[in-house]
Protein backbone atom coordinates (compact mmCIF):
# COMPACT_ATOMS: atom_id res chain seq x y z
CA UNK A 1 0.00 0.00 0.00
CA UNK A 2 2.63 2.33 0.93
CA UNK A 3 4.67 2.36 -2.42
CA UNK A 4 1.36 2.37 -4.45
CA UNK A 5 0.18 5.48 -2.27
CA UNK A 6 3.40 7.04 -3.11
CA UNK A 7 3.01 6.96 -6.36
CA UNK A 8 -0.45 8.37 -6.68
CA UNK A 9 1.34 10.99 -4.63
CA UNK A 10 4.23 11.46 -7.71
CA UNK A 11 1.49 11.05 -10.06
CA UNK A 12 -1.18 13.77 -8.44
CA UNK A 13 2.10 16.02 -8.28
CA UNK A 14 2.77 15.93 -11.88
CA UNK A 15 -0.80 16.66 -12.92
CA UNK A 16 -0.48 19.71 -10.79
CA UNK A 17 2.03 20.40 -12.80
CA UNK A 18 0.60 19.94 -16.44
CA UNK A 19 -2.65 21.69 -15.92
CA UNK A 20 -0.46 24.89 -15.84
CA UNK A 21 1.58 23.67 -18.86
CA UNK A 22 0.62 26.18 -21.70
CA UNK A 23 0.87 22.93 -24.14
CA UNK A 24 -1.64 21.34 -22.19
CA UNK A 25 -4.08 24.34 -21.72
CA UNK A 26 -4.11 24.87 -25.47
CA UNK A 27 -5.53 21.24 -26.16
CA UNK A 28 -8.72 21.20 -25.03
CA UNK A 29 -8.91 17.20 -24.96
CA UNK A 30 -5.38 16.62 -23.06
CA UNK A 31 -6.68 19.71 -20.93
CA UNK A 32 -10.20 17.77 -20.23
CA UNK A 33 -8.29 14.25 -19.66
CA UNK A 34 -5.81 15.73 -17.29
CA UNK A 35 -8.15 18.03 -15.16
CA UNK A 36 -10.57 14.73 -14.71
CA UNK A 37 -7.72 12.91 -13.46
CA UNK A 38 -6.83 15.63 -10.83
CA UNK A 39 -10.10 15.68 -9.64
CA UNK A 40 -10.57 11.53 -9.17
CA UNK A 41 -7.05 12.51 -7.35
CA UNK A 42 -8.70 15.05 -5.35
CA UNK A 43 -10.28 12.38 -3.46
CA UNK A 44 -7.50 10.35 -2.71
CA UNK A 45 -4.93 12.28 -1.61
CA UNK A 46 -5.81 13.59 1.50
CA UNK A 47 -6.57 10.34 3.20
CA UNK A 48 -3.72 8.89 1.33
CA UNK A 49 -1.48 11.87 3.24
CA UNK A 50 -2.98 10.94 6.44
CA UNK A 51 -2.17 6.88 6.39
CA UNK A 52 1.46 7.69 4.94
CA UNK A 53 2.09 10.02 7.75
CA UNK A 54 0.43 7.76 10.67
CA UNK A 55 2.48 4.79 8.72
CA UNK A 56 5.61 6.94 9.57
CA UNK A 57 4.31 7.91 13.18
CA UNK A 58 4.15 4.20 13.87
CA UNK A 59 7.75 3.06 12.15
CA UNK A 60 9.33 6.26 14.03
CA UNK A 61 7.47 4.91 17.42
CA UNK A 62 8.62 1.24 16.71
CA UNK A 63 12.15 2.22 17.05
CA UNK A 64 11.54 3.38 20.84
CA UNK A 65 9.31 0.54 21.58
CA UNK A 66 12.48 -1.47 20.84
CA UNK A 67 14.96 1.04 23.09
CA UNK A 68 15.71 0.92 27.01
CA UNK A 69 13.50 3.18 27.09
CA UNK A 70 10.95 1.90 29.63
CA UNK A 71 8.67 5.27 30.21
CA UNK A 72 8.71 6.33 26.61
CA UNK A 73 7.63 2.45 25.44
CA UNK A 74 4.49 2.79 27.32
CA UNK A 75 3.37 5.86 25.48
CA UNK A 76 4.60 4.50 22.10
CA UNK A 77 2.53 1.29 22.20
CA UNK A 78 -0.68 3.67 23.09
CA UNK A 79 0.21 6.05 20.80
CA UNK A 80 0.68 2.87 17.84
CA UNK A 81 -2.24 0.77 18.89
CA UNK A 82 -4.51 3.99 18.44
CA UNK A 83 -2.33 4.81 14.99
CA UNK A 84 -2.90 0.84 13.82
CA UNK A 85 -6.89 0.75 14.18
CA UNK A 86 -6.61 4.20 12.12
CA UNK A 87 -4.68 2.61 9.69
CA UNK A 88 -7.10 -0.07 8.99
CA UNK A 89 -9.72 1.97 8.89
CA UNK A 90 -8.21 4.38 6.19
CA UNK A 91 -6.86 1.41 4.06
CA UNK A 92 -10.14 -0.24 3.75
CA UNK A 93 -11.12 3.78 1.96
CA UNK A 94 -8.37 3.88 0.13
CA UNK A 95 -9.14 0.31 -1.24
CA UNK A 96 -12.53 1.37 -2.16
CA UNK A 97 -11.43 4.61 -3.59
CA UNK A 98 -9.04 3.00 -5.74
CA UNK A 99 -11.42 0.46 -7.42
CA UNK A 100 -10.51 0.74 -10.81
CA UNK A 101 -13.76 3.22 -12.33
CA UNK A 102 -16.43 2.35 -15.06
CA UNK A 103 -14.80 4.89 -17.65
CA UNK A 104 -19.04 4.91 -18.59
CA UNK A 105 -20.19 5.87 -15.36
CA UNK A 106 -20.23 9.29 -16.12
CA UNK A 107 -22.17 9.42 -19.41
CA UNK A 108 -25.73 9.82 -20.45
CA UNK A 109 -27.52 7.28 -20.59
CA UNK A 110 -30.35 5.62 -22.92
CA UNK A 111 -32.98 2.97 -21.37
CA UNK A 112 -35.15 0.58 -23.07
CA UNK A 113 -38.48 -0.60 -20.76
CA UNK A 114 -40.45 -3.40 -22.61
CA UNK A 115 -43.39 -5.32 -21.14
CA UNK A 116 -42.53 -8.77 -20.64
CA UNK A 117 -44.81 -11.82 -19.62
CA UNK A 118 -48.36 -10.92 -18.38
CA UNK A 119 -49.70 -9.12 -21.52
CA UNK A 120 -51.93 -5.63 -20.59
CA UNK A 121 -50.61 -5.35 -17.21
CA UNK A 122 -46.94 -5.82 -17.99
CA UNK A 123 -47.55 -2.73 -20.08
CA UNK A 124 -48.81 -0.77 -17.50
CA UNK A 125 -45.81 -1.72 -15.14
CA UNK A 126 -43.50 -1.18 -18.17
CA UNK A 127 -45.52 2.76 -18.28
CA UNK A 128 -44.98 2.65 -13.88
CA UNK A 129 -41.12 1.62 -13.89
CA UNK A 130 -40.94 5.06 -16.64
CA UNK A 131 -42.85 7.26 -14.21
CA UNK A 132 -40.44 6.13 -11.78
CA UNK A 133 -37.49 6.45 -13.77
CA UNK A 134 -38.69 10.16 -14.70
CA UNK A 135 -39.53 10.91 -11.42
CA UNK A 136 -35.55 9.95 -9.93
CA UNK A 137 -34.30 11.72 -12.94
CA UNK A 138 -36.64 15.12 -11.94
CA UNK A 139 -35.02 14.41 -8.38
CA UNK A 140 -31.48 14.53 -9.73
CA UNK A 141 -32.60 17.46 -11.67
CA UNK A 142 -31.39 15.37 -15.00
CA UNK A 143 -33.03 15.82 -18.14
CA UNK A 144 -35.50 12.91 -19.81
CA UNK A 145 -36.05 13.14 -24.17
CA UNK A 146 -38.28 10.38 -25.32
CA UNK A 147 -36.93 8.32 -28.37
CA UNK A 148 -39.66 5.94 -29.37
CA UNK A 149 -42.34 4.20 -27.43
CA UNK A 150 -45.08 1.87 -28.54
CA UNK A 151 -48.10 2.73 -26.54
CA UNK A 152 -51.71 0.51 -25.76
CA UNK A 153 -54.59 1.95 -25.63
CA UNK A 154 -54.46 2.28 -21.57
CA UNK A 155 -51.87 4.04 -20.78
CA UNK A 156 -49.66 1.00 -20.86
CA UNK A 157 -46.18 0.60 -23.20
CA UNK A 158 -45.37 -2.25 -24.93
CA UNK A 159 -41.92 -0.33 -25.36
CA UNK A 160 -40.74 3.14 -24.42
CA UNK A 161 -37.07 4.11 -25.40
CA UNK A 162 -35.55 7.80 -23.09
CA UNK A 163 -32.44 9.11 -23.13
CA UNK A 164 -31.12 10.70 -19.93
CA UNK A 165 -28.72 13.07 -19.46
CA UNK A 166 -27.14 14.79 -16.35
CA UNK A 167 -24.28 14.27 -14.25
CA UNK A 168 -23.26 10.32 -13.42
CA UNK A 169 -25.67 9.49 -15.23
CA UNK A 170 -24.78 6.00 -16.16
CA UNK A 171 -22.92 5.42 -13.23
CA UNK A 172 -26.26 6.00 -10.75
CA UNK A 173 -28.55 3.70 -13.28
CA UNK A 174 -26.59 0.95 -14.82
CA UNK A 175 -27.95 -1.19 -11.91
CA UNK A 176 -31.56 -1.15 -12.97
CA UNK A 177 -30.56 -3.60 -16.06
CA UNK A 178 -33.07 -7.01 -15.89
CA UNK A 179 -36.24 -8.20 -15.58
CA UNK A 180 -38.83 -6.40 -12.67
CA UNK A 181 -41.35 -8.37 -11.49
CA UNK A 182 -44.50 -7.29 -10.25
CA UNK A 183 -47.40 -8.95 -8.61
CA UNK A 184 -50.08 -6.81 -7.04
CA UNK A 185 -54.29 -7.12 -8.65
CA UNK A 186 -54.63 -5.23 -12.07
CA UNK A 187 -56.51 -2.62 -12.96
CA UNK A 188 -57.61 -5.21 -15.37
CA UNK A 189 -58.66 -7.79 -13.37
CA UNK A 190 -62.33 -7.70 -12.04
CA UNK A 191 -62.23 -10.91 -9.73
CA UNK A 192 -59.49 -9.71 -7.41
CA UNK A 193 -57.16 -12.59 -7.93
CA UNK A 194 -53.22 -11.19 -7.64
CA UNK A 195 -51.58 -11.56 -11.13
CA UNK A 196 -47.69 -12.06 -11.28
CA UNK A 197 -45.78 -10.00 -14.33
CA UNK A 198 -42.55 -8.54 -15.48
CA UNK A 199 -40.67 -5.85 -18.16
CA UNK A 200 -37.57 -6.21 -18.77
CA UNK A 201 -35.43 -2.79 -18.45
CA UNK A 202 -32.36 -2.06 -20.72
CA UNK A 203 -29.53 0.76 -19.21
CA UNK A 204 -27.34 1.66 -21.90
CA UNK A 205 -24.35 4.22 -21.57
CA UNK A 206 -24.75 6.82 -24.17
CA UNK A 207 -22.22 6.35 -27.11
CA UNK A 208 -19.85 8.88 -28.55
CA UNK A 209 -19.27 8.64 -32.31
CA UNK A 210 -15.43 8.49 -31.33
CA UNK A 211 -16.45 5.02 -29.80
CA UNK A 212 -18.58 3.16 -32.10
CA UNK A 213 -17.49 3.42 -35.87
CA UNK A 214 -20.17 1.91 -38.30
CA UNK A 215 -19.56 1.44 -41.53
CA UNK A 216 -22.70 2.73 -44.09
CA UNK A 217 -22.47 -0.23 -45.95
CA UNK A 218 -23.74 -2.16 -42.81
CA UNK A 219 -26.48 -0.76 -42.17
CA UNK A 220 -29.91 -1.41 -44.01
CA UNK A 221 -32.53 1.87 -43.62
CA UNK A 222 -35.76 1.15 -44.24
CA UNK A 223 -38.54 4.11 -44.16
CA UNK A 224 -42.41 3.67 -43.52
CA UNK A 225 -45.55 5.85 -42.59
CA UNK A 226 -45.47 6.18 -38.66
CA UNK A 227 -48.53 4.56 -36.89
CA UNK A 228 -50.25 5.60 -33.79
CA UNK A 229 -50.73 8.40 -31.82
CA UNK A 230 -48.52 11.54 -33.48
CA UNK A 231 -50.69 13.93 -35.17
CA UNK A 232 -51.02 15.51 -38.99
CA UNK A 233 -48.02 13.70 -40.04
CA UNK A 234 -49.03 10.16 -39.37
CA UNK A 235 -50.20 7.82 -42.06
CA UNK A 236 -49.32 11.07 -45.09
CA UNK A 237 -45.55 11.16 -44.74
CA UNK A 238 -42.76 8.27 -44.74
CA UNK A 239 -40.83 9.66 -41.57
CA UNK A 240 -40.73 6.60 -39.44
CA UNK A 241 -37.03 4.60 -39.86
CA UNK A 242 -35.64 1.39 -39.52
CA UNK A 243 -32.34 0.99 -39.37
CA UNK A 244 -30.90 -2.57 -39.26
CA UNK A 245 -26.95 -3.48 -38.44
CA UNK A 246 -26.55 -6.56 -40.86
CA UNK A 247 -23.37 -7.66 -38.77
CA UNK A 248 -25.20 -8.59 -35.64
CA UNK A 249 -28.36 -8.54 -36.51
CA UNK A 250 -29.72 -5.29 -33.89
CA UNK A 251 -32.75 -3.48 -35.18
CA UNK A 252 -34.09 -0.22 -34.22
CA UNK A 253 -37.07 1.69 -35.10
CA UNK A 254 -37.84 5.48 -34.51
CA UNK A 255 -40.96 7.14 -35.38
CA UNK A 256 -41.67 9.67 -32.49
CA UNK A 257 -40.21 12.28 -34.45
CA UNK A 258 -42.05 14.25 -37.16
CA UNK A 259 -39.11 14.20 -39.77
CA UNK A 260 -37.22 11.42 -41.15
CA UNK A 261 -34.04 12.92 -40.56
CA UNK A 262 -34.56 13.31 -36.86
CA UNK A 263 -35.88 9.77 -36.49
CA UNK A 264 -32.90 8.84 -38.19
CA UNK A 265 -30.23 10.47 -35.68
CA UNK A 266 -32.61 9.22 -32.83
CA UNK A 267 -32.22 5.64 -34.27
CA UNK A 268 -28.66 6.17 -34.60
CA UNK A 269 -28.13 7.39 -31.19
CA UNK A 270 -30.06 4.02 -30.22
CA UNK A 271 -27.83 1.63 -32.37
CA UNK A 272 -24.74 2.73 -31.28
CA UNK A 273 -25.67 2.36 -27.50
CA UNK A 274 -26.82 -0.70 -28.41
CA UNK A 275 -23.59 -1.79 -30.33
CA UNK A 276 -21.73 0.02 -27.13
CA UNK A 277 -23.54 -1.96 -24.73
CA UNK A 278 -23.13 -5.42 -26.28
CA UNK A 279 -19.19 -5.10 -26.20
CA UNK A 280 -19.66 -3.87 -22.38
CA UNK A 281 -21.60 -7.05 -21.80
CA UNK A 282 -19.16 -9.43 -23.72
CA UNK A 283 -16.33 -8.19 -21.72
CA UNK A 284 -17.87 -8.43 -18.36
CA UNK A 285 -19.04 -11.96 -19.28
CA UNK A 286 -14.97 -12.54 -19.84
CA UNK A 287 -14.29 -11.27 -16.14
CA UNK A 288 -17.72 -13.31 -14.85
CA UNK A 289 -15.27 -16.01 -13.31
CA UNK A 290 -13.24 -13.78 -11.24
CA UNK A 291 -16.31 -11.94 -9.24
CA UNK A 292 -18.28 -13.51 -6.50
CA UNK A 293 -21.08 -11.46 -7.41
CA UNK A 294 -22.65 -9.97 -10.47
CA UNK A 295 -24.31 -6.80 -9.58
CA UNK A 296 -23.65 -4.50 -12.55
CA UNK A 297 -23.07 -6.33 -15.18
CA UNK A 298 -26.44 -6.03 -16.88
CA UNK A 299 -27.80 -9.30 -17.77
CA UNK A 300 -30.95 -8.89 -19.09
CA UNK A 301 -32.10 -12.17 -18.47
CA UNK A 302 -32.16 -12.13 -14.78
CA UNK A 303 -35.16 -11.22 -12.25
CA UNK A 304 -33.25 -8.35 -10.14
CA UNK A 305 -36.49 -6.94 -8.06
CA UNK A 306 -39.58 -7.74 -7.35
CA UNK A 307 -42.17 -5.08 -6.42
CA UNK A 308 -45.00 -6.53 -4.09
CA UNK A 309 -47.83 -3.99 -4.09
CA UNK A 310 -50.20 -5.91 -1.39
CA UNK A 311 -47.44 -5.83 1.14
CA UNK A 312 -45.87 -2.39 0.19
CA UNK A 313 -42.62 -4.45 -0.07
CA UNK A 314 -39.73 -4.17 -2.68
CA UNK A 315 -37.02 -7.25 -2.79
CA UNK A 316 -33.66 -6.67 -5.00
CA UNK A 317 -32.58 -10.43 -5.69
CA UNK A 318 -28.92 -9.88 -6.43
CA UNK A 319 -28.50 -8.30 -2.84
CA UNK A 320 -31.11 -9.90 -0.48
CA UNK A 321 -32.05 -6.04 0.73
CA UNK A 322 -36.00 -5.44 1.32
CA UNK A 323 -37.69 -1.79 1.67
CA UNK A 324 -41.52 -1.75 2.48
CA UNK A 325 -41.33 1.97 0.67
CA UNK A 326 -42.99 0.94 -1.86
CA UNK A 327 -44.89 4.15 -2.65
CA UNK A 328 -41.94 6.14 -2.07
CA UNK A 329 -39.49 4.13 -4.62
CA UNK A 330 -42.30 4.50 -7.13
CA UNK A 331 -42.45 8.45 -7.09
CA UNK A 332 -38.67 8.03 -8.03
CA UNK A 333 -36.81 7.68 -4.39
CA UNK A 334 -33.83 5.09 -5.27
CA UNK A 335 -31.03 6.00 -3.24
CA UNK A 336 -31.56 3.69 -1.32
CA UNK A 337 -31.50 0.64 -3.29
CA UNK A 338 -28.43 2.26 -5.29
CA UNK A 339 -26.18 2.98 -2.39
CA UNK A 340 -27.35 -0.69 -1.59
CA UNK A 341 -26.15 -1.82 -4.57
CA UNK A 342 -22.89 0.79 -5.15
CA UNK A 343 -21.64 -1.01 -1.75
CA UNK A 344 -21.65 -4.65 -2.99
CA UNK A 345 -20.51 -4.11 -6.51
CA UNK A 346 -17.80 -1.83 -4.35
CA UNK A 347 -17.04 -5.40 -2.16
CA UNK A 348 -16.88 -7.96 -5.12
CA UNK A 349 -14.65 -5.44 -6.58
CA UNK A 350 -12.06 -5.66 -3.35
CA UNK A 351 -12.52 -9.45 -3.38
CA UNK A 352 -11.05 -9.77 -7.26
CA UNK A 353 -8.23 -7.05 -5.77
Amino acid sequence: MKEKLNQIIDRYNKLESLLADPKVISDSEKLKETAKEHTFLNSVIPKANKYLSLLHQTQENQLIIDSDDEELKILALEENNEAESELLELEDQLKILLIPKDPNDNKNTIIEIRAGTGGEEAALFAADLFRMYSRFAERNVWTREVIASNGTGIGGFKEIIFSVKGTSVYGMMKFESGVHRVQRVPKTETGGRLHTSAATVAVLPEAEDAEIDINESDLKIDTYRASGAGGQHVNKTESAIRITHIPTGLVVTCQDEKSQHKNRTAAMKVLKSRLLAQEKERLAKERADARKSMVSTGDRSAKIRTYNFPQGRITDHRINFTSYQLDSVMDGQLNEFIEQLKIADQEASLQTE
